[in-house]
């Protein structure tokens, strides 16, 4: 049985995502949550509508009403969701390829549902799927997608973000990675003033992330030198997440996006508690251009769940990670690529200044990752070997560089993370403690 994992229900669609799985997991939900009304929505892989309906018949099957809102992005999605005070079910499988999908449950304040909701419904999954399989009666047709007027009052919202002021004037390119924003992107950077051109906006089920978004840039990049725009915008799946092209066609990380934002938040007064949240992934460049500026960092686990929870704690108004995640606490309950890309296009905009110029006020450091493969999950705190491999690459960095080692939660890997001055640099010493693993396992070292 599939596990409820950082983002909810993912896997092969054909294989793991079943129809009696789903149904189940419909039934799960809505006898755990016990709200009497849903929202339904997806993004445009081809398994989508069939998951739809087949979460449709396992809420109906409890006395649920649902609100098929179609094709939407995951933000919005949340945000009509805590609209609305009801729980939605997400169908996306975020930046993984068409034949994968999955179902992300947020409560009905719009945010991903605690661990011990989780829990609970894995363990009524459970129980549904150990009962005699039954027919399952649909309380009626498949409901008809309502979203129209729905995503205009979350497209007002995003709107609002910028308090009245335009973007006209400005050339911007979106990759909407042919996703759940194919439209409402576009859509949304005109309705700002802006002048748009549009790359991977004709999703045919299949084509969802695939030489395009936020995993593959190259196409924006090259666009947006072509029309010689002033950014460029590549969404993800389910356009949680986005990175920036600047004018050069260099690419924008999130990390770069977050210091540029943090920063001019922090000059404005907005930035509450003069702090951001980050994972232990974001760049060394990030934390020395924030400390820079007298703005703190307050560092998580991998994954947005960490984050949002960290500014929960600390009353922050932004966290995010490297890949284009980043939340804005006052203005979502959960990452969102489109609403990210209006700021970042807002604050060229304000500033009057190149998108270059504001990303090099951090300067990245070469970042190397390579995964070890294990034959078992190692407890860290019991290797002295690698610990002293580990220590002596860390010892001949001093504050030049960083290392981090994490075991993967969901696979039996060792992570190695290095930073430093220069990228042979880097790859020496991540090569050197991947062999001090691979010694210890008996292994060869996987680049990543």
């Amino acid at each position: 049985m599939l596990r409820f994992v950082t983002d909810g229900v993912r896997g092969d669609a054909t294989t793991d995502l079943t129809t009696p799985l789903i149904v189940a997991l419909g039934r799960a939900a809505a006898r755990v949550l016990g709200a009497r009304t849903f929202f339904i929505g997806r993004d445009t892989r081809e398994s989508g509508p069939r998951i739809e309906a087949d979460l449709f018949h396992g809420l109906a099957a409890e006395g649920a009403s649902v609100v098929a809102l179609g094709v939407a992005p995951t933000p919005a999605i949340a945000f009509l969701a805590q609209r609305a005070g009801a729980p939605a079910a997400i169908v996306s499988a975020s930046h993984n390829p068409w034949n994968d999908n999955g179902v992300k449950l947020v409560g009905a304040d719009g945010r991903k549902l605690a661990d011990e909701a989780e829990a609970k419904i894995e363990a009524e999954l459970r129980s549904l799927l150990l009962q005699p399989a039954s027919q399952v009666r649909s309380t009626g047709d498949f409901a008809t997608p309502v979203g129209d007027l729905d995503l205009d009052a979350y497209l007002a919202h995003l709107l609002g973000a910028l308090d009245g002021r335009s973007l006209s004037g400005l050339r911007v390119v979106i990759d909407c990675a042919n996703g759940a924003a194919y439209e409402l992107g576009p859509r949304a950077l005109r309705a700002a003033g802006a002048e748009v051109e549009v790359l991977h906006a004709a999703p045919d089920g299949r084509n969802i992330n695939d030489g395009c978004g936020s995993t593959d840039p190259s196409a924006l990049q090259r666009a947006v030198v072509d029309h010689r725009a002033h950014l460029g915008l590549a969404l993800d799946g389910d356009a949680d997440r986005v990175v920036a092209v600047d004018e050069q066609g260099q690419l924008v990380d999130g990390d770069q996006i977050m210091v540029m934002t943090a920063l001019d938040w922090h000059a404005r007064g907005m930035l509450r508690n003069d702090a951001i949240a980050v994972t232990v992934m974001s760049n060394l460049g990030l934390r020395r251009a924030l400390a820079g500026a007298g703005v703190g960092v307050v560092e998580t686990p991998v994954g947005d769940r960490s984050v949002t929870a960290a500014m929960a704690e600390g009353d922050l108004a932004v966290g995010g990670e490297q890949s284009g995640h980043i939340v804005f606490a006052d203005l979502a309950t959960t990452g969102d690529g489109v609403l990210t890309g209006l700021i970042v296009a807002d604050l060229v905009v304000r500033q009057g200044t190149a998108l270059s110029t504001l990303a090099a006020a951090m300067t990245r450091l070469p970042q190397v990752l390579v995964n070890v493969r294990l034959a078992r999950k190692l407890d860290l705190d019991a290797e002295p070997d690698i610990d002293a491999a580990v220590r002596e690459v860390e010892a001949e960095l001093g504050d030049r560089g960083r290392v981090l080692v994490r075991t993967s939660g969901t696979e039996a890997l060792l992570r190695v993370m290095v930073e430093a001055p220069t990228a042979p640099e880097a790859e020496a010493a991540a090569a050197r403690i991947a062999e001090a693993i691979h010694e210890r396992e008996g292994r060869t070292p996987e680049g990543s």
